[in-house]
């Protein structure tokens, strides 16, 4: 396992570099110059060259490449068009908030999803599948910008249950008073096309010979489902799982946005108001990066769950 890890670790060193030059392409050639956006409407052409010279884009193409290899390399992105914030220190201040919010709310997504498809599944074909699948596939048709209204509106507005916006400086006081109400509305949000996804993925299973050798056997449904389908079903869970860690970085949006909370999310789209390229490119790299390593993550759990699975 030693060798797989070491040669999977070899191969992002290519992999980063194909995005460090597609990172630099889209910025530098179809993102236009930003100079001219920092500038302003009522500006002349001294001034902007001034900006171009200080931001370091009048320098040729190779030599603005190799600054942003080493910006990379050394993790400095240095700071931020905009606020003249380091970029460093936009990144630790702005993912604690993230994390606070998304990391309880993908475990618990994945918790109450998992069994729930386990129990859809044991009642297959049956009215509560369909009932089940029938509100699976409302929840999906509307908007996240609906709930957000109507739960802001209903249980922080009428009700005062949650504050409807706002972050405080402590931990607990974040994931318990100002937390509760975007986690519930992103378990709302998600719990739909995980479940209608977990559920395809354990009747996969349920038809598989294994199953009805268990059952000739004498074995318990209960054990069937919890202990051998769920198993193998862990595979394509896991798959599905990993592949939404990287958008931890980035958050919530929409959510950040309307519940004020001053995560990676927020700063992405204050950034691409502010044609903030330095925040924008050091966030692309970061979540191209953590990607990779999710990637690797899940085919290391793919042995833990599944001993079969070979790594090669």
């Amino acid at each position: 396992m030693a060798a797989y890890i070491v040669r999977r670790l070899w191969q992002m060193i290519p992999t980063m570099l194909g995005v460090i030059l597609l990172v630099f392409v889209l910025f530098n050639w179809v993102g236009g110059d930003p100079a001219y956006v920092l500038a302003g409407k009522i500006s002349n052409q001294e001034q902007i060259d001034n900006i171009r010279r200080q931001l370091g884009v009048d320098q040729p193409y190779w030599v603005q490449l190799w600054i942003f290899v080493k910006q990379v390399l050394t993790a400095d992105f240095g700071a931020s068009w905009s606020t003249n914030e380091r970029i460093s220190h936009i990144l630790a201040t702005r993912l604690g908030p993230s994390l606070t919010v998304l990391v309880p709310l993908l475990i618990l997504d994945t918790i109450i999803s998992v069994a729930l498809a386990l129990a859809v599944a044991y009642v297959r074909g049956s009215l509560t599948d369909r009932l089940v699948m029938i509100l699976c596939t409302v929840g999906l048709s509307i908007s996240i910008l609906v709930y957000i209204i109507v739960f802001q509106y209903f249980f922080a507005y009428k009700l005062g249950w949650f504050p409807v916006q706002g972050w405080g400086s402590g931990f607990w006081e974040n994931l318990v008073v100002y937390s509760s109400l975007p986690i519930l509305i992103g378990l709302v949000v998600s719990i739909a096309p995980s479940l209608r996804l977990y559920r395809t993925f354990v009747l996969d299973e349920i038809n598989q010979d294994y199953v009805r050798t268990a059952r000739a056997k004498g074995v318990g449904e209960n054990r069937i489902m919890w202990v051998h389908v769920l198993r193998n079903a862990s595979i394509p869970i896991i798959t599905y799982v990993m592949a939404a860690l990287p958008g931890l970085l980035l958050g919530a949006f929409l959510i950040e946005r309307f519940f004020s909370i001053p995560g990676i999310g927020r700063e992405v789209i204050l950034a691409v108001e502010r044609s903030d390229f330095p925040v924008i490119k050091a966030i692309t790299v970061y979540v191209a990066f953590a990607t990779i390593l999710s990637n690797l993550l899940a085919d290391l759990m793919y042995k833990a769950v599944d001993p079969r699975v070979q790594l090669k």
